[in-house]
Order: structure tokens, then sequence, then C-alpha cells
């Protein structure tokens, strides 16, 4: 990481205030992020009936048989975009997939408090069966699907593929996982509007609402990453999971500790001279996938 960005990132401290998340934007929007200038971009596609069930693909052209890798935005439940107004995120993302050989989704889902639980994980499944569909016309390999979720977005890939069933007839349909600065076990998180805009203001649900049980015994391969400046709650979040995923099964998870990087700057970061994230997911994928397809 450039040193100005790492001395930004550090002064910004862990609390993820308004002012973090708008000077970690437009520093790495202004400073860093790149525009999308060699995918070829399909947007707004429809893949629900909301207004809000609309995804943006990346591919390269000529792309066939590509892996497929679906990226879900985070928002603290209630806010959040596929494509920020007059910035660059999430198209880096979709971006540097196209890039890497894949074929990038990005996606919106519907919001809290006017759709609550588990309406994220119930699109993210909706946007898989899409994909699973639709994609070979846009270049990817509908066998070959990996979902990757931040923060809130993280809530509802784990949600999807923790809780059976809110997944397809098929099962989850996809191939792995990547879980970015996550709550997984809403119980044991400290409670914010946010979340109680989601899962409701009776906390004695929450538990039900964990995606520790079924994340410790998926057969679908994990990778989780934090960020050294991520908020004490993400922190804790990661180590629980990774400590009941080693109770369980006697070995840990696929997990990174992304240093000098804060909740935001780890994916707005993707693609560019002060990415760590990219190079461990594209490690993750390409393990997983063993070749990128053809373009």
């Amino acid at each position: 990481m450039q040193a100005g960005t790492r001395a930004l990132i550090r002064s910004l401290g862990c609390e993820l205030t308004f002012d973090l998340i708008d000077t970690t934007q437009r520093h790495l929007a202004t400073g860093v992020a790149r525009a999308p200038v060699e995918a070829l971009i399909a947007r707004d596609l429809a893949y629900g009936p909301d207004a809000r069930h609309r995804l943006d693909i990346f591919r390269r052209d000529g792309a066939q048989n590509a892996p497929v890798l679906l990226f879900v935005h985070g928002g603290g439940f209630v806010m959040g975009d596929k494509c920020l107004p007059n910035l660059p995120f999430y198209d880096n993302i979709g971006s540097w997939a196209a890039d890497e050989g894949w074929v990038g989704v990005t996606m919106n889902y519907r919001l809290a408090p006017d759709h609550m639980w588990p309406s994220g994980a119930q699109d993210v499944a909706r946007a898989v069966g899409w994909l699973r569909s639709e994609i070979a016309a846009y270049g990817g390999d509908p066998a070959r699907i990996v979902v990757m979720g931040h923060s809130a977005g993280a809530a509802h890939v784990g949600t999807y593929l923790s809780h059976p069933q809110l997944q397809h007839d098929w099962g989850p349909g996809i191939i792995g996982t990547v879980l970015v600065s996550g709550t997984y076990d809403p119980a044991s998180s400290q409670p914010n509007a946010y979340q109680l805009a989601y899962y409701g203001t009776d906390q004695k649900r929450y538990k039900d609402f964990s995606m520790v049980p079924g994340l410790i015994t998926t057969n679908v391969p994990l990778c989780i990453a934090v960020s050294e400046y991520d908020g004490v709650d993400f922190r804790r979040q990661a180590a629980l999971l990774v400590g009941a995923f080693g109770r369980a099964r006697g070995d840990i998870p696929r997990i990174h500790w992304l240093p000098a990087h804060n909740h935001l700057s780890s994916l707005l970061a993707i693609g560019t001279g002060d990415d760590t994230l990219g190079a461990l997911v594209s490690d993750f994928v390409r393990g997983l996938t063993g070749r990128t397809g053809t373009a």
C-alpha cells in the first residue's frame, strides 16, 4: 500500500463514521481507483420483479465459459448500491474481475426497513438462480459461480449459504464464498439502528438468524477477510466464526487479516496499487476454478 494511503487510513481510526466513509471514498476515487475501460458492461439487468432487483455484468470481449464472481455490496442493510453515484465503486470490482479473465457481476438488493430478514439472502438466491440460467449468454460458466459479500452483503451471503431453506432445490449453486468484514451472529454483535431495521427489535429472535452453525458445516469453501482498522465488532465476529469453525472441524477456514485497511478501503482499493484483498480473492477463485475461461 502507498505510504500516503496507509497514513490516511490509520489516521481515520476504526469507528465507522460518515467522515471515515466519505474521506476513504474520496481519497481512493481521486488518487487510486480507475474507470472500467476494458470491460464490456451490461447495466441494470433485471433478475427479479422489484426495482432493486438489478445487476451489472462486466466481461472481456469474446469471453466464454469464464468463472463468475458475484459481488454483494454493504450499506448497513438500509443503503448502498452496486454503482455509487459519481464514484468508481463498485465498478472497480466488476472491471477487475473482467481483467482477471472472469465475468464480474455486481448486484443490488432490497433494503430495510421496508424489507427485513431474510430479504437480502432471498435476493442473493434469486440472483444466483438468474445467473445459473442466463450468465452463459454473457460468457460466464454457470457451474463456476463464486459469491463475494461485504459488510451487510457478507451477512446476506452468509445467511443464504447457512440457511438451506433459503436456497434452491438444487442447493446453493455456488462453488465458493468470500465473506469480507461481516457480522455472522447477530445475537452476539453490538446492536445498532441498522441491525434493528433489518433484524427487528425483538432481539430474542436473533439467535435464529445466526449464520455460524451453517457456515461451520457447509461444504462450500469459505474465504474470510477482516481489516486491521475494521470496527471492533467486525473483528470480534470474524474471530467468533473462525473459533467456532475450529472447534467444530478441528481446522481453520481460509482467513485473511488485511493490514492498513479499514472497513471500506479493502474493497475500494481492489484492482489498484493499494490493493491487498484482490490478490487473495484471485488466488482463492483460481484455486476453485482451475482456469480463467476463454477471452
